[in-house]
C-alpha cells in the first residue's frame, strides 16, 4: 500500500509539473503591463485599469478600465495576454533580456500585444519598426523560450 500511494503522489507531482505554467510575468506595480488594460490595447488605446475591475490569469493580476473589457478577458484570457510576458519586446529580440516597459509604448501586431521600453531618448517602438519587426519578432520568439522560466 506504501508503493502505491508513492508512485500517485509522483504521479500528481509530475502531472503538476507538467500542466503548470511557470513564465516569469513583468508584474512591475502588481500588475501585469504595469496596471494597464491590456484589453484597451487591441482598440489602439493604452489605458490604466481601475482596482474595481481585476482579474487574474495564471497567477498574474490585471487591471481593465471598465467591466466590458473585464468580461472580454474573462471569455479568453489568452488572447490579450503580451507576449514575452509583458518584456520589452526589443530587448527580448536583440539582447535576450528581460527589461521593463512603458505600458503606453505598444504595437499589436497579427493579433499580438507587444510592449516596449520607451524612456529619454531610447524608444524601443521606433527601433522594432525601423529594423524589421518581423525578423526581431523571430528572434525574440527564440530568445523567449530560453528566458522565459527565468
Amino acid at each position: 500500500m506504501g508503493k502505491r500511494k508513492l508512485i500517485l503522489g509522483l504521479f500528481m507531482l509530475m502531472g503538476a509539473l507538467t500542466f503548470s505554467q511557470s513564465i516569469d510575468y513583468n508584474t512591475k506595480k502588481g500588475y501585469a503591463a504595469n496596471g494597464y488594460d491590456v484589453v484597451s490595447y487591441f482598440d489602439g488605446k493604452a489605458i490604466e485599469g481601475l482596482k474595481e475591475f481585476t482579474a487574474a490569469y495564471d497567477g498574474v493580476n490585471y487591471k481593465f478600465a471598465n467591466a466590458s473589457h473585464l468580461e472580454k478577458f474573462k471569455a479568453d484570457p489568452k488572447a490579450f495576454l503580451p507576449e514575452y510576458g509583458g518584456y520589452c519586446a526589443y530587448a527580448v529580440a536583440v539582447s535576450g533580456k528581460k527589461v521593463s516597459v512603458n505600458p503606453k509604448t505598444f504595437e499589436i501586431r497579427d493579433g499580438k500585444l507587444y510592449l516596449f521600453y520607451n524612456s529619454g531618448s531610447t524608444n524601443t517602438l521606433a527601433l522594432w519598426l525601423k529594423e524589421s519587426p518581423e525578423n526581431l519578432q523571430n528572434k525574440a520568439d527564440t530568445n523567449w523560450q530560453k528566458i522565459k522560466n527565468n
